[in-house]
């Protein structure tokens, strides 16, 4: 029986998923050897990350960053209280995430996409919505009890192809994972239309009709406003988050529909600016950096992570210590949250 997936007997204010393994290698041309992959991972969870993107099921001939996901995750040690998260994209995926389950050493959590605009969907997903759906179903069905699953809307503040999406149309995606028993629900801002007014408003009226759901929010930083969008979906409630170190990932830079620059929301920058303001995030924040530095180091160049340069706020005071960057304070390893 697969074991992992426990809670840990504390919770942090926020749970951050470390998506830079997954969300963040995808449309990367160098491709880390499994090993490399697994210690990151396994860096990122032992930095106090409760959910870890680890890998993807997709076709290896589409995306060959993933073709070695079951050899990531056989060589991924597991810590108690961590979600692994594996991407799946049909039942083909879901099968192979299964195989891996039993066999000890698969993902304990799995996450599946649809498209908040049907023009998305088609371009993105091949499939028109109606198609997807059935897709999803399947998914589900499929999956039994083994994982948790994840229900990822995107596009869900607006669409490069046919603009503003309705707040009732993320309202009925939602509803349509709660009928297929998906109560985790990530929101998308796949090209960074999302703004703190239509952030905060949107949460609230999820928080308001289905206060069962386990709301997951997904920043891209397209158009620099990813932090102050987690600000505003803390503020309405939000409690869990999707990052990645560098700010790498997002969309594919080949599909040049989000217009420039993209990627999601740093994870270092995102860490420090919620410690600031006194929202626990369960990071060690020793770590913090040099993870940092491991993921530029991995991909050759250097990443979009302000924090990286500057060093954390020094007004962390006692919860900061030196890190061996400009910027940062003298050791108190006492006061850091581990």
């Amino acid at each position: 029986m697969n074991s992992i997936g426990r809670h840990a007997p504390t919770q942090p204010d926020v749970v951050i998923c470390e998506c830079f393994g997954r969300d963040g290698l995808q449309h990367e041309t160098a491709i880390l050897p499994a090993a490399h992959k697994a210690a990151l991972l396994d860096a990122f969870a032992g930095a106090g990350f409760m959910r870890v993107e680890a890998t993807s099921y997709s076709n290896p001939a589409v995306v060959p960053q993933f073709a070695d996901a079951s050899e990531v995750l056989r060589q991924l040690p597991r810590r108690p209280g961590v979600f692994y998260k594996a991407t799946c994209a049909n039942v083909r995926a879901v099968e192979r995430a299964l195989v891996d389950y039993d066999a000890g050493f698969g993902a304990n959590e799995i996450s599946v996409l649809v498209s908040a605009s049907e023009s998305h969907s088609l371009k993105n997903l091949k499939r028109s919505c109606a198609e997807q759906w059935q897709n999803i179903a399947a998914m589900v069905a499929r999956a039994g009890p083994a994982f948790r699953i994840i229900g990822t809307i995107s596009v869900a503040f607006g669409c490069p192809f046919e603009g503003r999406v309705e707040e009732a149309t993320v309202i009925h995606a939602i509803e349509s994972f709660l009928v297929r028993g998906v109560n985790w629900v990530t929101l998308g801002d796949t090209t960074g239309m999302a703004t703190p007014a239509s952030v905060a408003s949107l949460s609230a009226r999820i928080a308001r009709h289905f206060p069962e759901v386990k709301l997951i929010a997904h920043f891209h930083d397209t158009r620099g406003t990813a932090m102050a969008n987690c600000v505003a979906a803390y503020e309405a409630g939000v409690r869990y988050f999707d990052a990645s170190f560098g700010g790498v990932g997002g969309h594919p830079a080949k599909v040049r529909y989000g217009g420039g620059y993209t990627g999601n929301v740093c994870t270092e920058d995102l860490v420090n600016l919620f410690e600031t303001m006194g929202v626990a995030t369960g990071i060690d924040l020793a770590q913090l950096l040099n993870l940092s530095a491991r993921c530029e180091a991995a991909l050759g160049r250097a990443l979009n992570g302000r924090v990286t340069r500057s060093g954390l706020n020094p007004l962390l005071g006692a919860h900061t210590q030196s890190l061996g960057v400009p910027g940062s304070l003298d050791p108190n390893p006492s006061g850091i949250r581990g």
